[in-house]
C-alpha cells in the first residue's frame, strides 16, 4: 500500500508537471545548453514541516514537496539526458527513492532537504548511465563543421588560465563529448563545469571526501582531453 501511495503521489504530480510551462520538460533536450539555477530556495523550515507531515502519511504534503523542488530534479537531469522521457523518469525515480527514504533524512544545517534531494537526483542520474552501459546519444562523427574548427582552434591555445576541458563541457557540443565518457566522469564533470559547482560542494554534496572529488576530477579531465584529441 505504501509503495501504490508513493507511486500515486508522484504520478499525480508528474501529469501536473507535463502540463506546466517548465521549459526543461516541454521540449526534448537536443543540446546541452546551460540552465540557470532556480533563483529563490524553498523555506527549508517548511520543507521539515512537510517533511514530517508526509512520514506521518500526508499524501498532499509530499505532492507539495514534490511541486516545490520538481524544477530543481528537472534541471540536473536534462544535465545528462535530453529527450524529455528520460528527464522525466529520473524525476519519477528520484522522487520515489526520496520518499522511501524519508525516515532517513535528517535536517541539519549542512544537509538541507534540497541537497538531499540534490544527491538522490545525481546518483539516480549516474544509475541510469551505468544502466545505459555507455551508449552514446551521439557520436564524433556527429560534431558539426564549425565544432570541429573551434575544437582544432582552441585545443591547445596557450591561453593564460585557458581549461580547453571546462569551456567544451560549457558550449552546446558537451553532449555529443561528454557521451564518450564514463558515467563517472561524466558525473563529475558535469557537476562541476555545468552546474558550477566547487570541488568542495561536491564532496559536501555527495558525503564524498575532497581527494576524492580531486582525483575524480583529474581523471575526468584527462578522460575528455583524451576525446578532444581525436578531433586533431
Amino acid at each position: 500500500m505504501l509503495c501504490e501511495d508513493a507511486g500515486q503521489a508522484v504520478s499525480n504530480s508528474m501529469d501536473e508537471m507535463t502540463d506546466s510551462s517548465d521549459p526543461a520538460l516541454q521540449q526534448p533536450q537536443t543540446d546541452s545548453t546551460i540552465v540557470e539555477p532556480i533563483a529563490e530556495a524553498p523555506d527549508e523550515s517548511s520543507d521539515l514541516a512537510l517533511v514530517n507531515d508526509a512520514r506521518a502519511g500526508d499524501e498532499a504534503a509530499f505532492e507539495e514537496l514534490f511541486n516545490r523542488h520538481r524544477r530543481r530534479v528537472s534541471l540536473i537531469a536534462s544535465r545528462f539526458f535530453r529527450q524529455r522521457e528520460q528527464i522525466e523518469e529520473v524525476v519519477q525515480e528520484s522522487f520515489t527513492k526520496a520518499y522511501f527514504a524519508l525516515s532517513d533524512f535528517s535536517n541539519t544545517q549542512d544537509n538541507s532537504f534540497a541537497a538531499w534531494l540534490a544527491r538522490i537526483a545525481f546518483n539516480t542520474c549516474y544509475d541510469e548511465l551505468r544502466r545505459l552501459k555507455r551508449r552514446p546519444e551521439s557520436a564524433l562523427s556527429d560534431v558539426s563543421e564549425d565544432e570541429s574548427v573551434w575544437l582544432n582552434k582552441n585545443l591547445f591555445a596557450n591561453k593564460a588560465g585557458s581549461d580547453i576541458e571546462s569551456e567544451a563541457v560549457s558550449r552546446d557540443l558537451a553532449e555529443k563529448l561528454l557521451s564518450r565518457l564514463s558515467p563517472e566522469d561524466r558525473l563529475v564533470l558535469i557537476m562541476l563545469d555545468a552546474e558550477g559547482m566547487s570541488v568542495a560542494e561536491i564532496a559536501k554534496l555527495m558525503k564524498w571526501s575532497t581527494p576524492k572529488v580531486k582525483v575524480r576530477a583529474h581523471r575526468a579531465r584527462a578522460s575528455l582531453r583524451r576525446v578532444l584529441k581525436k578531433f586533431l
